[in-house]
């Protein structure tokens, strides 16, 4: 049996464009050497595809770990979650609930890049909700909440933890509120 974090391919198509601006947002944040920020920009560029309907989701599963492997190269915490967002985002072809996880990676990437501000979480959030078409708001209504089903990347693990989990919390709350 899938996961309902997986969503249909319609649904994921549709999710990879609003995780790709959020990743993108952030983007700025990542340094590193000349080949992780190939593979970084080449993450966000299959991301963009796939949305387009460019890739087929098996394309896109067999390389979704390059970017997570690129992040370890990132020269500062900010910029490894940029590209952990990044990471996220191409990950949104094999389970939509991955698009959550790219915004929640750029907020930590915001967060980390300006500890003295901390306004700069929730106005990350806020560009994030103001991003979201209403196709996009319509299948993330889809997901179960963050801790609500454990098979998918929305079950207990890193995405369920610090400010990772209060930006999907956040982002689930508007939703719903929004209706």
């Amino acid at each position: 049996m899938s996961s309902i974090q997986a969503l249909s391919d319609d649904h994921r198509r549709i999710l990879a464009r609003w995780a790709a601006s959020c990743a993108e947002h952030v983007l700025s944040l990542f340094e590193a050497d000349a080949a992780a920020s190939e593979a970084i920009a080449d993450a966000i560029a299959r991301t963009r595809a796939y949305s387009a309907g460019e890739s087929t989701a098996g394309e896109e599963i067999s390389r979704r770990l390059i970017p997570v492997k690129a992040a370890n190269a990132a020269t500062t915490a900010a910029g490894a979650a940029a590209a952990r967002s990044v990471a996220q985002a191409a990950a949104v072809a094999h389970m939509g609930a991955h698009a959550l996880g790219a915004a929640a990676y750029a907020a930590k990437a915001v967060s980390l890049a300006h500890p003295d501000r901390p306004d700069a979480v929730e106005a990350e959030i806020r560009w994030q909700l103001d991003q979201l078409s209403e196709p996009e708001r319509s299948a993330l209504r889809l997901l179960p909440p963050l801790g609500a089903d454990s098979s998918g990347p929305l079950g207990e693990g890193l995405l369920s933890r610090g400010v990772l989990a209060s930006t999907i919390r956040a982002i689930q709350a508007e939703i719903i509120a929004r209706g």
